[in-house]
């Protein structure tokens, strides 16, 4: 078993022209992290690659930004930034891809950057709540650095690796990354999950996101019986329905009896209650997010949300114009899973208006705004003003139904847009 050794000569494994995977979510290593820019003035070249991070990462120097650029699978906000600057990029991919993209070499890693948990007797250590791709990279890096941390949760699942295969460990004793959504939980987010849950039956199985509406739909389901749980990530909302007996996951036909997710995010509620739990397993991405996996439990329901949503059904989630604003993640593979499944319901779930009272519904998206879940894929869409289901409906059907849920005062725009598109007839 390795040695705890210190994060500079953890770090110091790091060579000019790297390219480092950094696990992300509530594991992201940030003591390794922030080390490991403090080099800026030492090696160049290196590029740093992930899905979400989460924490203050010391970034924003011109040093580090003219040695290290980031690669982001999926843009967060505390690096958003920098995925947007000439120091940036982004890669569109499904999360069910990633690991792909470093099983085949399309992606070499040299390193992998992680949090584990303390080893146990037999020297195994854990992912924590994070498995989602950072398997796949531990699996493929050359070398592997760890920030061990005796708060990490211990998580049953694929996110074992014993401590004889990481190259250099450090300890760091550090609570965990945490998300709070239940400040944001208002009556527009309530509205939304009372018309998401009025679809949802006994006996279906979930996908949710994180967010006050996920959590808002969650909280509709205190009277449903016998639910489950397969779902990319998860969060504290459904910590509550666990303990009143209303997911069980006894319906589902693969996992029976479990929750199976890639991830968990939240607050130390959330982690408290996965740590040695084996109700809960975290699995790869690449499998969790699989949609001939997804398709196998019947009354699937994959509730997700976007940025805005076009009057023909093209949904945008991951980007406001050409500005990239987070990633597209899962969406396509529960969207698509759950449409597969029998008896199943994919639901986008927005706020009518942003913060500003712009509305979501609109006649085009923006100008380089990207399509997450196609016109051909889109099915059940909320708002607070209402549930539409746009499967088999022609584009002017689908229309008509999107401006009735639209905020009121942009359903005039939207009517005269309406008229516009579809009074004239159309040159090819």
């Amino acid at each position: 078993m390795a040695e705890y050794i210190t994060v500079e000569a953890a770090v110091g494994h790091i060579k000019s022209g790297n390219r480092v995977f950094i696990q992300g979510g509530a594991a992201t290593p940030l003591y390794l992290i922030n080390a490991l820019l403090a080099r800026a003035g030492e090696i160049n070249d290196v590029e740093l690659t992930c899905i979400s991070l989460y924490g203050n990462i010391n970034w924003r120097s011109e040093e580090v930004m003219n040695r290290f650029y980031l690669n982001s699978l999926f843009a967060s906000s505390n690096v958003r930034d920098w995925v947007n600057s000439g120091r940036g990029g982004f890669v569109p991919v499904f999360l069910s891809e990633i690991g792909r993209l470093f099983d085949k070499g399309i992606l070499p890693l040299d390193v992998a950057m992680i949090q584990v948990s303390m080893p146990d007797a037999h020297g195994y250590c854990t992912l924590g709540p994070s498995v989602d791709v950072t398997m796949s990279a531990v699996r493929n890096a050359k070398k592997i650095i760890a920030q061990v941390n005796p708060l990490m949760p211990r998580v049953y699942g694929e996110g074992l690796i014993h401590a004889s295969k990481i190259d250099a460990m450090v300890w760091q004793k550090a609570e965990l990354q945490e998300l709070d959504f239940s400040s944001k939980l208002n009556e527009q987010s309530r509205e939304i999950g009372r018309h998401v849950a009025s679809i949802i039956e006994d006996g279906s199985t979930l996908q949710m996101g994180i967010g006050a509406i996920p959590d808002a739909v969650l909280s509709c389901l205190d009277n449903h019986k016998g639910l489950g749980i397969h779902t990319e990530m998860f969060s504290d909302g459904i910590v509550p329905l666990v303990e009143k007996g209303v997911i069980t996951n006894e319906h589902k036909k693969i996992h029976r009896g479990k929750i199976i997710s890639s991830f968990v995010l939240g607050t130390k509620k959330v982690y408290d209650f996965i740590n040695g739990n084996q109700f809960v397993n975290c699995l790869e991405a690449s499998y969790v997010n699989d949609t001939s996996v997804i398709r196998k439990n019947p009354k699937m329901v994959a509730v997700n949300s976007a940025i805005e949503i076009d009057l023909t059904g093209q949904v945008c989630a991951d980007s406001i114009g050409t500005c990239q604003y987070s990633g597209i993640g899962g969406q396509m593979d529960f969207m698509r899973g759950a449409s597969l499944s029998e008896g199943g319901k994919p639901v986008i779930a927005l706020p009518s208006v942003t913060n500003k009272g712009v509305s979501r519904i609109v006649p085009f998206l923006k100008q380089g705004a990207g399509v997450v879940t196609t016109r051909g894929h889109i099915q059940y869409v909320a708002t607070e003003y209402g549930l539409v289901n746009l499967y088999g409906k022609n584009l002017e059907q689908r229309a008509k139904l999107l401006i009735g849920i639209a905020h009121p005062d942009h359903r005039e725009s939207l009517e005269r847009e309406y008229f516009e598109r579809f009074s004239k007839p159309c040159k090819v």
